[in-house]
């Protein structure tokens, strides 16, 4: 039996997250300062910007993984960023993260691993577990595939078996860290149409990191824009208004680049 604590509902308010101030770094090396963007409930939000800008550094500050020693994070109003360790367990229940690859334990078939969640913060019996673990894979496509491990699965399968284990409690936020990483085309399409369904359906704030130009144009509400040499947001707001109006070079340059082909040659279409 979990002795975690639950948050209550979220409550109602424009923003999902307010990042306000937050600084980031490795020892005495800064990779973000002073970062400040809000992100609105129901909203598809892409953390963009060309390598080493400090997109996955910010990911991890986001959820958890880091804390940054300057600034803070809030969802739905909540202070994430100076909660007790107690109430950050809990906050930590509310979002779902689908990592580069899935990061499905290999050991685990892709039942078990959906489940792992459930396991580990609910009272949920194994017949009640196993009923979410089946409704949550038919959301993402994968109904039947709860025996079977994941090598036994494509680059895209693997992903939205991810993305059914990033579900499982039914998170309000979803993140997505580089989601069309190792994925051609036409799976890196249908990865972002079930990230709009997920939207349209399900009302999950979704937030990707990503540099892919066709996800973004195709699916992004807003985006906020990192710069390696600022450390800094240098750009935030409809990515099609920032491509043709923004005033800044950098921006334009890096959004009316030349799309290049998403994925690797020989990864199956799954």
């Amino acid at each position: 039996m979990s002795d975690d604590p639950k948050i209550s509902p979220p409550p109602a308010g424009k923003f999902a997250i307010e990042v306000e101030g937050l600084q980031a770094r490795y020892d005495e090396r800064v990779i973000l300062e002073s970062v400040s963007f809000a992100v609105k409930r129901g909203e598809v939000f892409f953390v963009i910007g060309g390598s080493g800008c400090g997109k996955s550094t910010l990911l991890r500050n986001l959820i958890g993984l880091q804390h940054p020693p300057k600034g803070s994070v809030r969802y739905f109003g909540r202070d994430f960023t100076h909660a007790p360790v107690s109430d950050r367990k809990a906050f930590l229940r509310s979002f779902g993260v689908l990592y580069q690859g899935g990061a499905l334990w290999s050991s685990m078939t892709v039942g078990e691993n959906v489940a792992l969640p459930l396991e580990l913060y609910t009272d949920l019996s194994r017949r009640e577990r196993a009923g979410i673990v089946g409704l949550k894979l038919a959301q993402v496509g994968l109904a039947g595939y709860e025996d079977y491990y994941p090598a036994e699965l494509s680059g895209g399968m693997k992903k939205r078996a991810g993305l059914a284990r990033a579900l499982a409690l039914d998170p309000d936020i979803v993140f997505f860290d580089e989601p069309s990483a190792g994925l051609d085309p036409v799976t890196s399409l249908k990865l972002d149409e079930l990230i709009l369904q997920l939207r349209d359906t399900l009302g999950t704030t979704i937030v990707v990191v990503s540099h892919e130009l066709a996800s973004i144009y195709g699916i992004a509400d807003r985006v906020v824009m990192l710069d390696r040499e600022t450390r800094g947001v240098i750009a935030e707001g409809d990515p099609r208004e920032l491509r043709d109006r923004s005033e800044d070079a950098r921006v334009r340059e890096f959004l009316n680049r030349r799309m290049e082909p998403t994925g690797q040659k020989g990864v199956s279409t799954s």
